[in-house]
């Protein structure tokens, strides 16, 4: 919101002076930010360094930025300022710890203090969004605050605060009352293991945890062709599936609740932050990082390409089963992650052609938050889009090249490895002689590896990286490893990737509420609850064993990752929902949410040819009565 309360508005963007610490506080009189300087989503976009504080120049920007620069810590990304409430760690940036954050409730015997984020929940003057401010005094009958996207006017010179809030002193403990009569005040929150007085994490009602199927009227709407065979992405698609989401049962969509949104958000960023972690964790222990079957002479470059590009991952996608029982997470595909095109693009043009009115397509801003986080990427201004010779890769890259060409990139696809050769100084070139400095890829990062691991029998004193050969024949290995070469995603991204990990996060996180347990070795605990049987380094749903509690095989799969070492994970069954086991996949874009897609299969597996389904989200009322 942009209402001020006085009749002074500076521009949009002006500087109105400083909090605590030298941070800037600015007005975020949106009516008028001029176009020109603020011509795109990804201009309001703010940024220190890699680090994404939030749009310019709202609350949650300013709260944000005060912490990184004070603190260096950050809370990870709401989609408004309530949802601050809800949040239990903050992430320490030096280190990647996440670190506890208590929230007490306006009222509570915990005494606010300086530094404190303060949350009003939504209504009122903070109608839809809420807010944050950080208390900078608090003195024996009010406190200070400091906030953006409430006053517009400059502050009185020397002066560290926006607004003074009385608070008063009861025996039953502190309450704050607003210079507003129709909001409320939710509480404040402190950095502190100290739990006494704090709030439990609210837990989302198990009735809009469900997700439900609804079936469109067939009246013929998809039986010609409905997607435009004029635009490459949509050909490439009918190349690859036809005029079809999936064969079996065209019509059928399903849906899930706000609350249930709001709860795929919470648990994407948190669990983004938590793998980030443990990657470090990984990354300085020989011991931890030997599990993942990782050729030692990569480690070297592994650490640096964590320790330099760290912030530069672009996408990836977390695999949820979702049901009453709660939210849990089963992996986290940070490298070379699939399904884009489908719910940035297919499934909305679906939704158009069959007449569906109620709910908001899950995946609708996935390519806008694409084009944000290339923007604010490292990607030189040429890329290199590098795919397989595959079907679904084909449609795949079009839709990744429509994202960078938006964004302001040039780029050239592709197809194989035929059209890169070397120069005479020994760089790489593709067919037009341009230099390849920057790709990103579809290949995942593993087979790279197995690359390596069959170069590397012999003692080398450094990953056998050609710069040039008699047959010009240029490798995978020589392409994604060329140090000259800005890949992404990243080579550290191959870490979150192996399901070696899952171990790793289980004991850092242990019980935690979006985690199932997971070991290196099969164990009496899991033996009694039922397990997964996964390759760690393994795709596509191959491979993979579901036991149960008795001892019996209740899915299998089969592939080519039969050699790799296994992990064992706490079974966690797919619901079903009209005869069709269904798991919710949110996308990662620039380390925050950016989507979710809906994937089913007759099967408890879910597998590369598994079927997408529409997936909309209602209001929770809406919901509820469906």
């Amino acid at each position: 919101m942009s209402v001020d309360t006085t009749n002074t508005h500076e521009p949009f963007g002006t500087l109105l002076g400083y909090a605590p610490g030298g941070v800037a506080i600015y007005s975020s009189d949106y009516a008028s930010a001029c176009a020109d300087d603020y011509p795109d989503d990804a201009s309001f976009r703010s940024y220190v360094g890699h680090e994404y504080m939030g749009y310019k120049w709202q609350c949650v920007e300013f709260a944000r930025r005060f912490l990184y620069l004070n603190y260096g810590m950050v809370f990870t990304d709401v989609g408004m300022a309530h949802e601050i409430f809800s949040l239990r760690f903050l992430r320490q940036i030096a280190n990647e710890v996440l670190l506890p954050l208590q929230a007490y409730n306006n009222g509570s015997k915990k005494m606010p203090s300086a530094g404190a984020l303060l949350i009003w929940q939504d209504g009122g003057f903070f109608k839809r969004t809420g807010h944050v401010a950080i208390i900078t005094e608090v003195l024996d009958d009010r406190v200070r605050i400091a906030e953006q996207n409430v006053i517009h006017r400059r502050l009185p010179v020397g002066q560290q605060w926006s607004r003074e809030l009385p608070m008063r002193v009861a025996d039953d403990g502190y309450y704050l009352q607003d210079t507003f009569d129709d909001t409320t005040i939710l509480g404040w929150m402190i950095q502190t293991e100290d739990t006494t007085y704090s709030l439990p994490q609210p837990v989302t009602p198990p009735e809009y945890m469900t997700i439900e199927s609804r079936c469109v009227p067939d009246h013929g709407q998809l039986a010609d062709t409905w997607l435009n065979e004029q635009n490459p992405i949509e050909l490439a698609y009918i190349n690859a599936n036809g005029h079809a989401l999936n064969h079996d049962d065209p019509y059928r969509y399903f849906t899930i609740a706000d609350s249930a949104e709001q709860e795929l958000i919470r648990a994407t960023n948190e669990l983004h932050l938590m793998y980030l972690h443990a990657t470090n964790k990984v990354l300085q222990d020989d011991n931890l990082l030997r599990k993942f079957n990782i050729p030692e002479i990569l480690w070297p470059r592994m650490r640096l390409s964590w320790r330099s590009r760290r912030y530069q991952t672009i996408t990836g996608r977390l695999d949820f089963c979702m049901d009453e029982r709660g939210l849990k997470a089963y992996e986290y595909n940070a490298d070379s992650a699939s399904c884009h095109t489908e719910t940035g693009i297919i499934i909305e043009k679906w939704a158009q052609q069959v007449g569906i009115i109620e709910g908001v397509n899950a995946g609708k801003m996935l390519l806008n938050a694409l084009i944000d986080t290339w923007k604010h990427s490292d990607a030189k201004p040429f890329v290199h889009i590098m795919q397989d010779n595959d079907a679904e890769e084909n449609y795949h890259a079009l839709f990744m090249q429509k994202a960078l060409n938006q964004a302001g990139f040039e780029t050239k696809i592709l197809h194989g490895l035929d059209d890169l050769y070397w120069d005479k100084q020994g760089q790489l070139v593709d067919a037009d002689h341009r230099l390849v400095n920057c790709v990103w890829k579809t290949w995942a990062w593993e087979t790279v590896l197995e690359q390596l691991r069959e170069e590397s029998e012999a003692r080398i004193s450094a990953p056998p990286i050609r710069t040039g050969h008699p047959e010009n024949k240029v490798r995978l290995i020589d392409v994604l490893l060329r140090p000259e070469i800005n890949v992404f995603e990243p080579l550290w991204t191959v870490i979150p990737s192996n399901k070696a990990i899952l171990p790793v996060l289980w004991s850092l996180f242990p019980n935690h509420r979006y985690l199932l347990e997971a070991s290196f070795e099969l164990n009496p605990e899991l033996v009694s609850h039922g397990y997964a049987v996964k390759p760690i380094a393994g795709r596509r749903g191959l491979n993979i064993e579901l036991v149960s509690n008795n001892e019996q095989v209740l899915d299998k799969t089969v592939g080519q990752f039969d050699r790799q070492e296994n992990i064992y994970q706490q079974l966690w069954c797919l619901p079903k929902v009209a005869d069709r086991y269904v798991q919710l996949c949110t996308f990662t874009v620039g380390g925050h949410y950016g989507g979710t897609c809906l994937r089913s299969d007759r099967n408890l597996v879910i597998k590369g040819e598994s079927d997408m389904q529409p997936l909309f989200v209602l209001d929770d009322q809406a919901f509820i009565q469906q």
